[in-house]
């Protein structure tokens, strides 16, 4: 078995474990802001963001220098000193980084454009800053480390499918730790994406309500590290699909969504009345609320409490899969209240499958939680998460 030695992550509901964890059950995310210059054509905007300072980056690291991998250091500060003792214990070559994101540097790529069409010198861009796979170089570079190292980015299951690699790479006998997880930074390319694709809310996303029309974005980061040593959080199971349905739509009976969840239930060897509690992909997007809706009743039925997470974080893209498994950890490590679905602003959508959706906050009756992450491309990646007795 593979279990999870420390946590640490940074999003719109807050810098600390101890602030997440307080305004996760107030329901409540400080980070959530009304925001101009983002969207072209529009004014106002909701997205969510990390306020405050985070931690810089040298100048001898210039070409990593993106909001992404600061976001990435802010999360480091939570797990050091687990890090620095695996690094010990294990030696450099030992210790693996899989990371997941979709935007990387992209925002710094976009502000070198704009100064470059204005006629104004752009000093601080360097390429390698915008690249995909830098995250796990910056950070493996940061750490000095010397084992396995790369990137995943599958649109919004990313950082979901690093967890899953990060757990391979130890079950194979490649790293004896592994630090999983990802970033992503506030941009102006998938805002001004998502609205193209009329997939994007102006205002605060409604999961599973009846008048969601799309996505709140978010950034943030989470990091996890995986280890054989038994810990009280165990990574219990993972599954993943790809549907190769449609681009940006997800397969209309869920096949793909089905089989991550039931591949993780098999590999953790439980069934669904096993599971505690759904952290569902719940995007606020119509099509998405509604196959998943039908997913988790076919599977589950309406035995399980379910809610999105989205409403308190903003979607994270590609690090929505740590972002939304950090925080089931955390509820399983706290032994915190299940976050209920906000229907403050409107009602649930009625047409909607009956799944167990959360009206209230309640105790976690069994100390096992399933994170889902579904992505353009049907690109499926189920998480279970689950307290050792």
């Amino acid at each position: 078995m593979i279990y999870i030695s420390a946590i640490g992550m940074v999003n719109a509901l807050g810098r600390t474990l101890d602030e997440i964890a307080a305004n996760l059950t107030r329901g409540h995310a400080p980070g959530m802001h009304t925001r101009t210059g983002w969207l072209q054509g529009q004014t106002e905007v909701v997205l969510g963001s990390v306020d405050g300072k985070l931690p810089a980056i040298p100048p001898q690291m210039d070409a990593h220098r993106s909001r992404n991998n600061q976001l990435l250091l802010a999360a480091l500060e939570h797990i050091q000193p687990t890090v620095d003792e695996a690094i010990a214990r294990y030696g450099r070559d030992r210790v693996a980084v899989v990371l997941g994101t979709s935007t990387s540097g992209l925002d710094e790529g976009d502000l070198h454009v704009r100064l470059s069409l204005n006629g104004e010198e752009s000093l601080a861009w360097r390429y390698p800053q915008q690249e995909l796979g830098d995250p796990s170089r910056f950070l493996s570079r940061w750490l000095a480390l010397e084992g396995p190292s790369f990137t995943v980015s599958t649109a919004c299951s990313s950082s979901a499918r690093a967890i899953i690699n990060g757990h391979r790479l130890i079950e194979a006998g490649l790293a004896d730790v592994a630090i999983v997880g990802g970033a992503d930074s506030l941009s102006r390319m998938p805002v001004n994406g998502f609205n193209s694709l009329e997939s994007f809310s102006t205002t605060l996303c409604q999961p599973f309500g009846r008048d969601r029309c799309g996505i709140t974005i978010g950034e943030a980061s989470a990091l996890m590290v995986l280890t054989r040593e038994p810990q009280p959080l165990a990574l219990l199971g993972t599954g993943e699909s790809s549907d190769a349905w449609h681009i940006s739509a997800p397969h209309p009976q869920g096949e793909g969504a089905i089989r991550a969840i039931n591949m993780a239930l098999a590999q953790a060897r439980l069934t669904p009345a096993d599971v505690g509690y759904i952290n569902l992909h719940g995007t606020a997007t119509p099509l998405n609320d509604q196959i998943e809706s039908a997913v988790v009743h076919t599977l589950f039925g309406e035995g399980v409490p379910c809610s999105s997470t989205k409403h308190l974080t903003g979607h994270t893209l590609g690090a929505a899969g740590i972002t939304e498994a950090a925080l089931s950890a955390l509820i399983l490590q706290r032994d915190l209240p299940l976050p209920p679905q906000d229907f403050s602003r409107g009602p649930i959508d009625p047409t909607l499958p009956a799944c167990g959706l959360l009206l209230a906050a309640e105790p976690l009756a069994r100390p096992v939680i399933l994170s889902n992450s579904f992505a353009f491309g049907g690109n499926n990646a189920s998480i279970l998460l689950g307290r050792v007795t």
